[in-house]
């Protein structure tokens, strides 16, 4: 965090200071700050966060021998007299304060952009591939792993110095009013909206929903800033006319003839990569982007769309993309050999994102090989769970996967549906646990087979991903 004095933070949150040691309202504190007290170093800041399953008020005591020089609490820890507190109402409200606080003053100072990125889809991925892209321009912040909510998305922002060009902030959301939120903590120079989709839906309360909470982020864009939308997507192209009332430029990506800022043309899937020819303002780059799937072309349109736009070359920005990988742990991250190929996309998952990898696995396998999918459940689905999984089931059937393992109670309609759609000499089978999908995958995979692992976090088949990708690496 920016050097602030007690006294300072004490202000941006609104909170009571109880002094401890030789520290005055005019002390200085300038370390990190978490919510997590064993991530908590010397000079740091610990935010006491209540939370479902502990309180982190019984590790202020922690923070405190691990060196906090703050704590930040709804009450007065007396087991942690060696570190000031600051005492609030609301912890996780002071957390946001504070990150509004610090956002401000670095902008006032400097030359800091902001991005804000939202999405049912790939905001992770599209977070990574713009944050590579920046990061050779000058000192960028982006999330770590998927920290988009009220905690995640302003430890984020608590992480940029006087010397950050680029503040690149993803923004979840399971319910109306979070996207806009988090974002108006920050007042983003440019919103990227990527799709509106099925994710979350149950939450939201249905596809029209989703999209009025996706949009918040449209309506938060600084006034006269940028809006990158997706123009495949119809209900994101419905975005323009919001942006409008904030006096901001729409810049459009896809592949499709509405796209007519960036686009992408001659889109080639392969087991390493995909290709594809990217025209940007006229300008046309080949692109060879090495993280598999599809589906994430329009994940590095949206990042060359918004990199461009600020100011960085095409021929820079398609330089850095192709240097990435993997998107993140877990997101089409390839595992095994070339024997036996995992391909563990178990992170999180979705209606759409799970046709998406269901289709590169199809797309991706070659002549004598073997199509193996493992699915669990699809989470935060509500009322319309039972249909969600009814479709993937008959997806994978009509794809032609040749094993479809799937694993789990909530994930059992797949199964079903699979086998009322025609598949039934064992091409499916249902497992209650992912320790017994293991012990018959180990047994039934063999060489030339190409392994999708797919699910909702929640579903934990990520670290059965991991098991194969060690058991046939």
């Amino acid at each position: 965090m920016i050097s602030l004095t007690i006294a300072q933070v004490a202000h941006a949150v609104g909170g009571e200071i109880a002094l401890a040691g030789n520290d005055t309202p005019e002390t200085v504190v300038s370390g990190a700050v978490d919510t997590d007290s064993r991530l908590i170093g010397s000079g740091d800041i610990f935010v006491a966060k209540p939370g479902a399953d502990t309180d982190g008020h019984l590790f202020v005591g922690c923070a405190a021998a691990a060196g906090a020089a703050l704590a930040i609490v709804e009450h007065v820890v007396e087991v942690a007299p060696g570190v000031s507190q600051i005492v609030v109402p609301d912890a996780v409200a002071a957390l946001a304060a504070l990150a509004r606080e610090v956002v401000k003053r670095v902008r006032e100072a400097g030359d800091l952009r902001v991005v804000g990125i939202t999405g049912s889809n790939g905001k992770t991925t599209t977070k990574n591939l713009l944050a590579r892209i920046l990061e050779g321009e000058g000192e960028t912040v982006a999330p770590k792993a998927s920290f988009n909510n009220e905690v995640g998305a302003p430890l984020t922002m608590l992480r940029v110095t006087g010397a950050t060009r680029f503040l690149v902030s993803e923004f979840g959301a399971s319910a109306p009013g979070e996207i806009a939120r988090l974002a108006g903590l920050v007042d983003p120079d440019v919103g990227v909206v990527l799709m509106v989709g099925m994710a979350h839906a149950g939450g939201f309360g249905g596809i029209e929903a989703t999209f009025h909470a996706k949009s918040e982020l449209v309506r938060a864009i600084h006034s006269g800033g940028l809006a990158v939308l997706n123009a495949d997507d119809a209900r994101v192209a419905a975005m323009a006319p919001i942006a409008a009332e904030r006096a901001a430029t729409v810049r459009w990506f896809g592949r499709g003839p509405a796209a007519t800022d960036v686009r992408a043309d001659d889109v080639e899937v392969t087991a390493s990569g995909t290709s594809f020819v990217v025209t940007a303002d006229g300008l046309s780059l080949p692109v060879r982007l090495r993280v598999l799937g599809e589906h994430h072309v329009m994940n590095a349109l949206a990042a060359l769309a918004t990199a461009t736009a600020l100011g960085v070359s095409l021929a820079d920005a398609v330089a850095r993309l192709e240097t990435v990988e993997i998107a993140e742990r877990w997101r089409m991250q390839p595992l095994g050999s070339d024997r036996v190929r995992i391909i563990n996309d178990a992170y999180n998952a979705s209606p759409d994102s799970m046709a998406a990898a269901l289709r590169t696995l199809a797309q991706i396998t070659g002549p004598g090989e073997r199509t193996v999918a493992v699915l669990g459940a699809m989470s935060e689905l509500g009322e319309y769970a039972e249909e969600e999984h009814d479709r993937i089931g008959l997806l994978a059937v009509r794809l032609g996967i040749q094993r479809i393992v799937v694993v789990g109670a909530d994930a059992r309609r797949m199964f079903l549906e699979a086998v009322a759609q025609g598949s039934w000499d064992n091409e499916a089978v249902f497992f209650e646990t992912a320790d017994e999908a293991f012990d018959y995958l180990r047994g039934e995979l063999r060489e030339g087979d190409r392994v999708l692992v797919k699910s909702s976090n929640s579903a934990g088949l990520r670290f059965l991903g991991d098991r194969l990708g060690e058991s046939f690496s």
